[in-house]
């Protein structure tokens, strides 16, 4: 399977010889990629011209029209270093059915979307068509009707170089791409690249899987479980647009910078409309402005809270005990208060939304005078119905017994009055975890509570007790392990009538509540039946680097399986140690003389440091004249050093990272295991190469010769 590049011995001259080979395919390629841009822009100039003026019957619908024709505009936009298609199969067989005797097979070229020419004819599919899935699927074994697949390579958004496999072809024995591999380990600036051209086919069935079952998949570093969640939506999208039009679909990720990261993934798909966001966003009807001890914030997380709220919400339903009576005109109806009761105790043990089931009693209230009216000879109607369910007596009673309940004013409620608390929390909470959220000094009202996170996904939680949170078609919800089990639950909500795709890895948990098992976290999302997918092939992280990391495991993660690297790159680690009698100052000048190192390469350089080394470091690399970003800051050709506190990096990728003093990252957390596995996800963020400094002994955990052979 080797792979052609424009070298000295390429012929250039694009005629077919005498015995049907072609001597300059290369050029042809070339030649169709041209042909192809050109039928992509008269394709995007024939949307600008559309004139709807005739076609519209009132401003709204020219509005609604304009702005669909707007983002078809965009969505057809030729990306210049954007390669548009990346492959090619040439299948043995007309697809879809029979060909005749003698007639050759078709050809598809595979690319990001589909373009077509001015007849309709297809010049490039979209990955996502069934018709490409051959491209990541067919195998030597198992060609799938394909007898060539070609890849490309590009420099610069030109089409350099091709490489050819036959599956057909006996002879022609199993090997690795090298044009793959080239793909795989390019260097990069800027934002996360998608991966469509590289998806391995464990990878495109968890892609291709489809849209009515939820899917959890276990990656550790380096495995692309990010990106295939990212592809995943632009698959759904593609299979099922009008379904996801109408539902939505949402990306969750940990911060901020993360989804800075990977927002240009989508739309080099031609994907547009997807929303992101972070958790704490997705919660946010208060302003959070406070912060929890970690004791308290565990508990708060705890999925016993979302009993504790429910109890708290029922508990504002009193019974009845007194008539309703209604009058209009001259007569007037009596509703006993058993009969009263006996409705009220109905819509509790529906176990109904607590707005849904207070806007009911009212309309319940109603029926049962006007069965009381039809006794008595009147012939009443729903009109009627209506008014006597705003009847004053009747909007009386309701407030009196199923009175209005604000989600924000419950929770204060709840962490300011301990006897309020302990009603509710008897047999859930012990008293010392009652008194852990407690607040110590009550505040006055909602506006003034310094809201925590926690305090945030708990509104959240009971304002869905209140009234039905509205559901998505699909949601991906990244870096996962990290949430709480109320957390799970917020996002649970938002996907409870569609499908989501859960993406993390065990052993990359970081905060205190971090979950221990998928089927844990699954089963307070709502989602236990679930497919539970493993990617342990990685891809990204070199073999040296992710054996070297892998020497944690034991003790963050027992059990868990080790990613298999298939990117063997000798060289890539180096451990050193700073022995100097002034300490930290020979530390600080040893880390900028790694990064001034690590910029002679290609590609982009991560500093990760422990938060509290953060100010030094960067006090450092401007003394040397290093100009350096903070992560969520898109790196360029002339600003490739980025300063990453530990506590962000997980999620950012890095074509080299210099990991300052790995003793601080781990004494930086809160327990010895949190601080191992922050520094797992440390250890993980190169691509390319890693340099590790240190002055502190380094940790345990990570063997007893740190600059032996990881692989040995």
């Amino acid at each position: 399977m080797p792979a052609h590049a424009p070298e000295p011995d390429t012929t250039t001259a694009p005629t077919t010889t005498a015995d049907g080979t072609d001597p300059d395919p290369l050029a042809r390629e070339r030649a169709h990629l041209g042909a192809s841009r050109s039928a992509l822009r008269a394709m995007r100039e024939d949307v600008q011209a559309l004139d709807i003026r005739d076609v519209t019957a009132n401003w709204v619908n020219a509005a609604v029209l304009e702005a669909q024709i707007e983002e078809r505009v965009k969505a057809l936009a030729d990306l210049s270093h954007t390669p548009l298609f990346f492959g090619r199969l040439d299948y043995l067989h007309r697809v879809g059915g029979a060909e005749a005797e003698g007639a050759e097979g078709e050809r598809f070229y595979i690319g990001r979307r589909h373009v077509h020419d001015a007849d309709g004819d297809p010049m490039v599919i979209d990955w996502r068509a069934p018709v490409s899935q051959p491209f990541y699927r067919a195998s030597k074994s198992d060609p799938l009707d394909v007898g060539l697949r070609r890849r490309f390579g590009y420099t610069a958004g030109d089409l350099t170089a091709y490489e050819d496999e036959h599956l057909s072809d006996p002879a022609e024995a199993e090997r690795s791409s090298k044009l793959l591999q080239a793909e795989i380990e390019r260097p990069r600036v800027g934002p996360m690249r998608d991966i469509v051209a590289t998806i391995q086919p464990e990878q495109d069935e968890i892609v291709r899987s489809d849209l009515g079952g939820t899917v959890c998949v276990q990656g550790g570093p380096g495995t692309g479980k990010t990106a295939v969640g990212l592809h995943r939506v632009a698959y759904l999208l593609y299979a099922h647009r009008d379904r996801l039009a109408r539902t939505g679909t949402l990306v969750i990720g940990p911060n901020a910078s993360f989804l800075h990261y990977i927002e240009q993934v989508l739309p080099t798909l031609g994907e547009l409309e997807v929303k992101q966001s972070t958790v704490d966003d997705l919660v946010a009807s208060v302003e959070v402005r406070g912060t929890d001890p970690v004791p308290a914030a565990v508990i708060k997380g705890d999925a016993r809270m979302a009993e504790v709220l429910r109890r708290a919400v029922r508990a504002h339903v009193t019974l009845p005990t007194e008539p309703v009576v209604v009058v209009r005109g001259s007569r007037r109806w009596r509703v006993p208060a058993y009969e009263l009761e006996e409705m009220v105790r109905q819509l509790l043990a529906r176990d109904m939304r607590y707005g849904a089931a207070r806007e009911a009693l009212p309309q319940r209230i109603a029926h049962a005078v006007l069965v009381r009216m039809e006794e008595a000879g009147e012939a009443p109607d729903d009109r009627v119905q209506d008014a006597v369910a705003r009847n004053a007596a009747v909007k009386a009673a309701v407030k009196s017994v199923w009175p209005p309940v604000d989600p924000a004013k419950l929770v204060l409620r709840l962490l300011s009055d301990a006897e309020f608390l302990a009603t509710h929390a008897e047999g859930l909470l012990t008293p010392d975890e009652q008194a852990t959220i407690l607040w110590a000094k009550p505040a006055r009202s909602v506006r003034s509570v310094k809201w925590s996170p926690a305090d945030a996904v708990l509104i959240d939680e009971a304002g869905d007790l209140v009234a039905r949170t509205h559901s998505l078609g699909h949601v991906v919800l990244d870096e996962a392990q990290d949430l709480s089990p109320m957390q799970y639950r917020a996002v649970g909500r938002r996907c409870s009538t569609g499908s989501a795709t859960v993406l993390g890895d065990l052993a990359q948990g970081t905060t205190p509540w971090a979950t221990s098992s998928w089927a844990q976290a699954l089963r307070h999302l709502g989602k236990s039946d679930a497919l539970v997918e493993e990617l342990t092939a990685g891809f990204r992280v070199p073999r040296e680097v992710i054996a070297y990391a892998s020497r944690l495991l034991p003790s963050i993660s027992p059990g868990l399986a080790e990613v298999a690297s298939v990117r063997e790159s000798p060289g890539s680690l180096e451990v050193r140690e700073t022995v100097s009698p002034d300490g930290t100052a020979a530390l600080d000048d040893a880390v900028v003389a790694a990064c001034a190192e690590s910029l002679a390469h290609e590609g982009s350089i991560g500093l990760i440091a422990a938060d509290a080394r953060i100010p030094a470091l960067a006090q450092a690399l401007t003394a040397a004249g290093m100009p350096h970003l903070s992560p969520g800051q898109e790196t360029t050709a002339a600003s490739r050093l980025t300063l990453v506190p530990a506590s962000l990096a997980k999620g950012l990728e890095y074509d080299y990272v210099v990991l300052d003093e790995p003793a601080a990252v781990v004494s930086g957390e809160p327990d010895e295991r949190t601080g191992l596995r922050r520094l797992y996800v440390a250890l993980t963020r190169a691509v390319s190469g890693l340099i590790v400094l240190h002055s502190a002994p380094l940790p345990r955990a990570l063997g007893d010769d740190a600059t032996a052979d990881p692989l040995g």
